[in-house]
């Protein structure tokens, strides 16, 4: 099975994320969407240096979800694990 290079991307769960600011610049969030949903997960405030990181790509997506949406990626790895085990059983390498 590690002979396999099966591409995540190919069944992938769409993820979104994003840094903003208040109307004075002063306090920050993110706030992210997994799966496409419309209304998205509940904004954490993070520090200002925080979003400049992310915004510089200086944080990877993953990364960043991980750190602050952890319960979320938790599930999306899980569901991620699932898929690749049900394509691995369809084609009899399990």
């Amino acid at each position: 099975m590690a002979e396999l290079d099966i591409d995540i991307q190919s069944f992938d769960i769409p993820r979104a994320v994003t840094v903003y600011p208040d109307r004075a610049g002063i306090r920050w969030w993110t706030k992210a969407w997994f799966n496409n949903r419309e209304e998205g997960e509940a904004s954490v405030e993070i520090e200002r240096t925080q979003a400049v990181d992310f915004i510089h790509d200086r944080i990877g997506k993953d990364a960043w979800l991980e750190a602050f949406f952890p319960k979320q990626m938790e599930v999306y790895r899980n569901a991620i694990e699932q898929t690749k085990e049900q394509l691995l059983k369809q084609v009899n390498l399990i």
